[in-house]
């Protein structure tokens, strides 16, 4: 199993191993361009390229994330049409991310899917994260690992979303709890 899906899979992942190797090779890959993304005038016309090439070529030309961004391993995240983040995002992606078509993301969000082993932190263990179709991720919100946000859900701002959200619902809070339902 190659080192990305060992990492999309859950399994513990040995950053001292020689398989990781590849891994370091993404993380830089992916800061080169982040730094090219983040120094580019800020239009969509120039950005958007670097961005394509970020994400390995998978990102529709409806889809944009505003500079600045931090994407450790574009090449574990999917992102559908018509998406929008505003500046600002960090995407801790070694165990895959994915945001479906219509989603925005607010200023300053972070989404993460690692964590280390607490008795050896050189062992990563990721989870993956789903933002669903519409969904809204409010300014400065924080999404763990293994975490769904639903259709059409809404996250306010602030919030550390540690478990699953709902479809059609809002949640808030740190950590989130259920608000209400739209």
């Amino acid at each position: 199993m190659d080192i990305f899906k060992q990492l999309r899979s859950g399994a513990d992942v040995d950053m001292a191993s020689s398989d990781y190797v590849v891994a370091i090779q993404e993380m830089a890959r992916c800061n080169d361009i982040c730094f090219k993304i983040n120094t580019t005038a800020p239009s969509p016309e120039a950005i958007h390229p670097l961005e394509e090439e970020l994400f390995n070529g998978g990102l529709d030309a409806s889809s944009y994330f505003m500079p600045p961004v931090q994407i450790d391993y574009g090449c574990q995240m999917k992102v559908g049409k018509n998406v929008f983040a505003n500046h600002s995002l960090t995407c801790m992606a070694a165990g895959g991310i994915t945001i479906d078509d219509g989603a925005m993301i607010g200023p300053n969000v972070r989404i993460v899917t690692d964590n280390h082993d607490f008795d050896n932190r050189m062992v990563l263990r990721c989870k993956p994260v789903h933002i669903g179709r519409n969904a809204w991720i409010g300014v400065g919100a924080i999404i763990l690992p293994g975490v769904t946000v639903g259709e059409n859900a809404v996250v306010a701002a602030g919030a550390v979303v540690t478990k699953d959200v709902e479809a059609n619902t809002i949640v808030g809070g740190n950590p989130a709890k259920f608000i209400k339902k739209i």
